[in-house]
């Protein structure tokens, strides 16, 4: 599958940030990969949030992610918290 902007949406803005929500079915590997949240870039910004929820609910894999950069369109993120990290 790929970036369903449906199931991205606004949890919370302040002073410049956004804490985003995002849930996929998709796994986390996927849902990290560079690019994949390319469609956002227009509206997020560096160390913007996302509480993402990846994979069904028998293989649920949630995440913080951080938006770590965003360079010509190409949006790229990294995992801040997994359950594995937790």
């Amino acid at each position: 599958m790929a970036y369903n902007s449906k199931n991205f949406s606004v949890m919370a803005y302040a002073n410049g940030f956004t804490l985003w929500n995002y849930s996929s079915e998709d796994d986390l590997n996927t849902v990290k990969g560079s690019g994949y949240f390319n469609d956002i870039a227009p509206f997020a910004r560096k160390g913007d949030m996302i509480l993402a929820n990846a994979g069904t609910a028998s293989t649920l894999e949630p995440a913080v992610l951080s938006v770590s950069s965003i360079e010509d369109g190409t949006v790229t993120v990294a995992a801040l918290a997994t359950p594995a990290a937790a």
